[in-house]
């Protein structure tokens, strides 16, 4: 991690700017890209104030302590700090699962322990994921419509008029397809 470290109405101490440095080191392991750090220190009075500005990929957090002694005011900065990275860590985490997140998760424990899932089938091939959906009957239009308003590419319906299974699907170039028994 690239750290600066400034002082404000304070002397130029390496003992303080290595602690700094290497408290920062630390929380580095927890960043997933190479990020910078901007460090103020500066007293006011007989207040001590640490400032830290990080900036990274898709990263940009602030914390400010203050306290009567500089270390525990780096110290407090940095605890704030790391608690700002493992928030945003666990909140784009969750933002790259996606409402799906828990279905794959689900579909892959039925793999695993098919009984579990009710399902009375166990599979001893580890790629097959089994997957329990609920079908309603609707036309084939709704079907297209009820698609266009999910993230997924497929939904099985029974379809309305012949009373048979469908699968409707979004198809590479963009437009629908529909899968319907023969008979």
């Amino acid at each position: 991690m690239q750290t600066s470290v400034t002082f404000k109405n304070i002397e130029t101490s390496e003992n303080l700017k290595s602690y700094v440095t290497n408290k920062l080191e630390k929380l580095d392991k927890l960043l997933d890209n190479p990020a910078e750090a901007n460090v103020v220190l500066s007293v006011e009075k007989i207040r001590h104030i640490t400032e830290i500005k990080l900036i990274g990929d898709r990263l940009n957090l602030n914390c400010r302590e203050e306290s009567n002694d500089m270390y525990s005011s780096i110290d407090l900065a940095l605890d704030k700090l790391e608690k700002q990275i493992k928030k945003n860590k666990q909140k784009t985490r969750k933002h790259r699962q996606g409402p799906r997140g828990e279905l794959k998760e689900r579909s892959m424990q039925e793999v695993e322990n098919p009984g579990a899932a009710g399902s009375g089938e166990a599979y001893s091939n580890p790629r097959i994921r089994v997957q329990n959906i609920d079908y309603k009957p609707m036309d084939i239009e709704e079907a297209g419509m009820q698609l266009e308003l999910t993230p997924d590419n497929f939904l099985v319906f029974t379809n309305a008029r012949t009373n048979q299974i469908n699968v409707i699907y979004r198809r590479n170039d963009g437009d629908l397809g529909l899968i319907q028994p023969l008979s």
